[in-house]
């Protein structure tokens, strides 16, 4: 079954001759679904000719990484739209995209890749200016709702806070299959990229490095702290951290500051872009009556659920946590527009206040609890 993604209404609307189109996401997320999804719309339509190639393909990819116009124009043919999928493996990828779109005007050109760090650092600067980035997550409620009812959502919620929402996982039966799944994942797809391109031999340390991430979902995260406990030094753990946002497994949230001194604003909160992928390095699928890190659990996901939400809406909007020295907090911040909003993240509907700080140093500011009876209208 085909579930409807979000980014395909805005793929269909930037793609233009003159600019590539990337597309970044995880492996296993639905990349190639949804490309073939659009070809398939277009040959509905009978519109223009597409070449679907591979970065994988030895062949393939010697014709798309040969610099030579001629070759690349032999290759593309009559060809209207070239799709470059795993375009990460394609030595200066970029600087060949950038000889196409300037030599042939009326091609339309999307790449696709699974590991940000590789395929940015070929795509930035040929690119500049001739590019639109598209990102891509695992299934968001807001896509998974065009398909079941309000009852089937509800349903469905504990599925999602200890399975996640990968496509698949989201179609599958049984929760032993959704369980070897995610394992299968994370031995055989998650570290690929980061063990392939920057040269790492084990994974050990990255998956005990994610694991004490999962832990401390809510909490600010100490690199010094994190270095202790597996025997790294602290700029090793930064530059996995940062090798693991570029493989789409995690993300980080800043301190909001605009006024007070004593808000904390140099640490970073982490979270998991599928709350599955987050239990499986746990090794923990238990029922959420009988687990101790629900609010975690709930946490990770509202917050991924509207960073998807307002990624696929193409919102501009920059998103914080608020902490004082003192303890005072809030979970979530979005600033858009000049305008600042509050959001406090609880599993059980409550009636609560901002922080008086937060009231008195962000006048106007809004202020929301999200709980599990109003959650859905937050995220969609």
């Amino acid at each position: 079954m085909y579930i409807p993604q979000k980014q395909m209404e805005n793929l269909q609307k930037i793609i233009q001759s003159g600019k590539a189109v990337v597309l970044y996401g995880a492996r296993r997320v639905g990349k190639t679904t949804l490309i073939r999804q659009f070809m398939q719309n277009l040959r509905d339509r009978k519109s223009e000719d597409i070449l679907l190639v591979n970065g994988d393909d030895i062949v393939q990819r010697q014709f798309l990484q040969s610099q030579s116009i001629t070759k690349l124009k032999d290759f593309i043919g009559a060809n209207k739209i070239l799709i470059i999928d795993e375009a990460q493996y394609i030595e200066k990828v970029g600087l060949n995209i950038k000889l196409m779109i300037d030599h042939i005007p009326d091609l339309k050109i999307i790449a696709t890749g699974s590991s940000s760090f590789e395929l940015a650092r070929d795509i930035g600067d040929p690119l500049t200016g001739r590019k639109h980035i598209l990102h891509l997550f695992p299934l968001a409620q807001m896509e998974i709702s065009l398909t079941e009812n309000l009852s089937e959502t509800a349903a469905n919620l504990e599925s999602r806070l200890i399975y996640g929402s990968y496509p698949e996982i989201v179609t599958m039966k049984g929760n032993k299959n959704k369980q070897e799944y995610l394992r299968e994942i994370i031995s055989s797809y998650l570290f690929k990229d980061i063990l392939a391109l920057e040269g790492i031999r084990h994974s050990d340390k990255l998956v005990r490095l994610l694991q004490l991430i999962a832990f401390q979902i809510g909490g600010e995260v100490s690199l010094n702290e994190l270095g202790a406990q597996i025997g790294m030094s602290k700029n090793t753990v930064d530059k996995y951290l940062d090798l693991l946002e570029k493989v789409f497994v995690i993300y980080k949230r800043g301190g909001f500051s605009r006024n007070l001194r004593k808000e904390i604003t140099k640490n970073y909160r982490y979270y998991f872009h599928d709350n599955g992928i987050r239990n499986a390095l746990v090794g923990n699928f238990n029922p959420i009556n009988i687990r101790n890190d629900l609010g975690q659990l709930w946490e990770n996901y509202i917050v991924t659920e509207r960073h998807k939400r307002n990624a696929y809406l193409r919102e501009m909007t920059d998103s914080y946590f608020w902490r004082t020295y003192d303890k005072k907090e809030i979970d979530l911040v979005e600033a858009k527009k000049g305008r600042f909003f509050g959001y406090e993240i609880k599993w059980q509907k409550k009636r609560a206040t901002p922080p008086s700080e937060w009231k008195t140093s962000y006048k106007g500011a809004g202020f929301q609890i999200i709980h599990k009876e109003n959650y859905l209208k937050f995220i969609k």
